[in-house]
């Protein structure tokens, strides 16, 4: 089977890494991809969000499965492009996705679901964003409506900057703050069949001890041992499945990946946002630990026959990766410093540990940064304090000038494991 990969990022160069190993897959391609996906796929020129432009590249290169990665070309329609074309393609329709695009399409099917999630209001005037803020109170959570690149939430105990950050949104999600734990789980769906993968936890802040701004993630891990062991079954009964029930009684049936982003509350499971694609950068660490080719599970979700998917298999290993993220990052990033040191980990660290580009381009002989978060740096390990050890060795490796780090990815989990 020849696989088509859309996007460009860490999480495209996870599914890449994955689907590179899959000896059912004859080529692969993506694009646009980065100087890291270069060496395992084949790069392809493409606008992203240029539907017709997609589904011709696919028939171009007889791709039996397009694997459609970030937020925006799934919102903007290209899914539907690919599925018009007759080419098999793993993401929801431009319908389907709006329950990332848009929080408050989200909050409605949830609320029409049974779905647990806080509660909330939908502000658009002055006046809206002022009663929410006041009937919920501190910590405060506003959430830009549409998509934001990982950027559109802010939590903080100021109202000041709650009311600054809402005011600054065309439409705004207020709603009450969910302590406890958070919790990130994939699921792959045709629109009815729900295949949960294993959990993962990521870090938004950017600095130690989750202090600083919100970011797109400074890095995960997986497994947690500290979760409920029936934690996914729970999860798959009260919120996966429900969603996938309620998308399709409304006739837009959700196909591809989607992802719960979850709080553990003292009073339950509750659902703090939904995505319709893989996140990043839980991924690194998922796909680390999936022992099923990934290829097969794909188009059996883009077929509609993922009800004769085999189980799947995960390895014992843990994963964590720790993200590289460039100067002045989740503000205006510096661009085009090189990296060194990639080799280094290519030959010391493998196969315990790897680099994942996220934001790099070549120029010439050299990779240099081009995004804000510039690497994953990933690794396994027989237990999260070993594989922590084997990311950060790594990480220690790389140079990149004015480039910052989170040291404490995975450590209170690896203490208490």
């Amino acid at each position: 089977m020849k696989v088509l990969v859309i996007g460009g990022g860490a999480r495209e160069h996870a599914l890449c890494r994955s689907l590179s190993l899959d000896p059912d897959v004859t080529a692969l391609y993506c694009a646009p991809g980065n100087a890291g996906i270069a060496e395992v796929a084949e790069l392809r020129e493409v606008d992203a969000l240029d539907g017709a432009a997609v589904a011709a590249l696919a028939a171009e290169l007889g791709a039996g499965l397009v694997v459609v990665g970030p937020e925006a070309p799934l919102v903007a329609g290209v899914a539907d492009a690919v599925r018009a074309a007759g080419i098999p393609v793993f993401g929801p329709s431009s319908e389907a996705a709006q329950l990332e695009g848009s929080k408050a399409f989200a909050k409605d099917v949830m609320a029409e679901a049974g779905v647990p999630t806080a509660r909330s209001y939908v502000c658009t005037t002055p006046d809206e964003v002022d009663d929410a803020l006041d009937a919920f109170g501190a910590p405060y959570v506003v959430k830009d409506d549409g998509l934001a690149a990982g950027k559109g939430v802010v939590v903080t105990e100021d109202r000041d900057a709650a009311r600054e950050h809402a005011l600054a949104c065309d439409r705004v999600v207020i709603e009450e703050y969910l302590d406890g734990p958070e919790v990130s789980l994939f699921a792959i769906t045709d629109g009815v069949t729900v295949l949960p993968l294993q959990p993962a936890q990521d870090f938004k802040r950017a600095l130690d001890g989750d202090q600083g701004p919100n970011t797109g993630g400074m890095g995960a891990y997986s497994p947690l041992p500290w979760a409920d062991p029936k934690l996914v079954d729970e999860v798959l009964a009260t919120v996966l499945q429900p969603t996938v029930d309620e998308l399709r009684r409304r006739g837009t049936p959700f196909s591809g990946l989607l992802y719960a982003g979850l709080a553990i509350t003292g009073r339950g499971v509750r659902v703090i946002e939904f995505n319709a694609r893989f996140g990043d950068p839980e991924t690194q660490v998922v796909l680390a630990r999936l022992r099923t080719p990934l290829a097969g599970v794909l188009l059996h979700a883009a077929n509609g026959t993922l009800d004769s998917q085999e189980p799947l298999g995960w390895r014992e290993d843990a994963a964590v990766t720790v993200v590289v993220a460039s100067h002045n990052y989740p503000g205006t990033p510096r661009t085009g410093d090189p990296i060194e040191g990639l080799a280094e980990v290519a030959e010391q660290d493998a196969p315990d540990a790897y680099v994942l580009h996220a934001g790099t381009r070549r120029e010439g002989d050299a990779v240099v940064s081009a995004g804000g978060r510039v690497l994953s740096v990933t690794a396994t390990g027989s237990d999260l304090a070993q594989a922590r050890e084997r990311a950060y060795k790594a990480v220690s490796r790389i140079r990149l000038a004015g480039s910052q780090y989170r040291t404490d990815i995975a450590a209170k989990a690896a203490e208490n494991s």
